[in-house]
């Protein structure tokens, strides 16, 4: 018998427990032993959370049990986690951990604690959807080339809904909130920071990179308006939210941001709340994986898979993927000397020389233009949208800057990459 604890048992530990109870018998096929909870900790024991498993609010009850052999960490944060999961390895405790934000900046120094003892961690990113176990084994006999992913259902079902629906930024956001898909302070979900960590767990497995957030461009779509949807649906693109890993020489670029990509694109189709990443592998081609991203059943769904795993083997496979430290190790390019097309929406007053200018700024900081529409706007404005062909990030940001001060420019321009 394998017996487990849960350190949080909300939503998805709830759904953990009842997993294991639902589908004892598959689970107990498949595992080779029966898996049980032994207890769970959570913060308030007067809720009534319909379980029948023996709670408490204190974490040492279940990491001095000497009887419990796999600790399931759903409790979140960074260093409060962190502390508690060092204290599981050090007491050679096996752990499953659904803690993304844990892992973008702590994955290494675990890593080199658990050394032998399992680490599992498939649901910190995408839920459901097993895109871990594809990169660390699936996929292992590749070079990867890229992962280009909608990793954050929250952002793909704001911008699902703008785009099929046209509905404003502001009025989607307070839908999302309604039906629990954003907090009430949804910056984590809209700025892009939850698909950046779950894109450096991603990028290390794939890369054997070490990133930490504060490394890499992360933007979110709060910016974005139903002028940028009118031009995209004019070209033939649809706006997302991408995480972005791509791979050129001994350099790995590492972004998180809204995209134009061309509607014809599989996963340009991925609508609503689920998620989408595709991974390119030298030797496999595409493979792109799809399924809910988030919610309570789809990611204890992966939870319970990762204990079926230790169940049957009880030692953990390389948690990063890397046996042995990658030849010619890769870097991570610098933001700034990031290539790619962009699409750009300037308000400017309605009156005359304005284009020329604006020309001209273009020209002095390299950057070529390939389309240019006019649109009217509110108090005697227009709107000028432009997309550029391949520039350099740097240079775009300057330009921008440039542009931004101009006397007849009456807001910061918006920029949208184009992939």
């Amino acid at each position: 018998m394998l017996k487990v604890g849960i350190i949080g048992v909300g939503t998805v530990g709830t759904s953990v427990v009842n997993i294991l109870k639902d589908n004892a018998d598959i689970i107990s096929a498949r595992a080779g032993v029966d898996i049980v909870v032994k207890s769970g900790v959570v913060k308030n024991l007067s809720k009534d959370r319909g379980l029948s498993i023996p709670l408490t609010d204190n974490v040492d009850d279940i990491l001095n049990d000497d009887e419990i052999d796999v600790v399931v960490e759903l409790m979140g944060g960074v260093e409060e986690a962190f502390e508690v999961v060092k204290k599981a390895l050090r007491s050679g405790k096996a752990v499953v951990t659904a803690n993304k934000a844990l892992l973008a900046y702590h994955r290494y120094e675990l890593e080199d604690i658990a050394k032998d003892i399992a680490f599992e961690y498939e649901a910190s990113v995408a839920g459901g959807i097993p895109i871990i176990n594809a990169l660390r084994d699936g996929l292992s006999a590749n070079h990867i080339e890229s992962i280009m992913g909608i990793m954050n259902g929250t952002c793909n079902y704001m911008m699902s809904k703008m785009m099929n629906e046209g509905v404003d930024y502001d009025k989607i956001l307070q839908e999302a909130q309604d039906l629990g898909y954003a907090e009430a302070d949804p910056t984590f979900d809209v700025g892009g920071f939850d698909a950046a960590h779950k894109l450096l767990i991603l990028a290390s497995i794939a890369y054997g990179i070490d990133a930490k957030p504060e490394d890499i461009l992360i933007e979110g779509i709060q910016n974005i308006s139903q002028e940028d949807i009118a031009f995209a649906k004019e070209f033939g693109y649809v706006i997302k939210l991408l995480g972005i890993a791509k791979k050129e020489k001994e350099e790995v670029e590492l972004r998180v941001h809204a995209c134009l990509i061309k509607k014809d694109q599989m996963i340009a189709k991925i609508d609503g709340v689920m998620n989408g990443i595709s991974v390119v592998g030298d030797k496999v081609g595409e493979t792109l994986y799809y399924g809910p991203g988030a919610g309570g059943d789809a990611t204890a769904s992966a939870v319970v898979a990762n204990i079926i795993d230790i169940a049957r083997s009880g030692k953990s496979r390389p948690m990063l993927g890397f046996d042995k430290p990658l030849e010619g190790e890769l870097k991570l390019k610098a933001t700034e000397d990031i290539e790619s097309k962009y699409y750009l929406r300037i308000n400017v007053s309605d009156k005359t020389g304005v284009l020329a200018r604006i020309a001209k700024i273009f020209e002095d900081n390299n950057i070529s233009v390939e389309t240019m529409l006019q649109r009217p706007a509110l108090n005697s404005s227009a709107n000028l949208l432009i997309s550029t062909h391949t520039a350099v990030e740097k240079d775009i940001q300057n330009m921008i800057k440039e542009i931004a001060l101009l006397d007849f420019v009456n807001s910061t321009p918006v920029m949208i990459r184009i992939v």
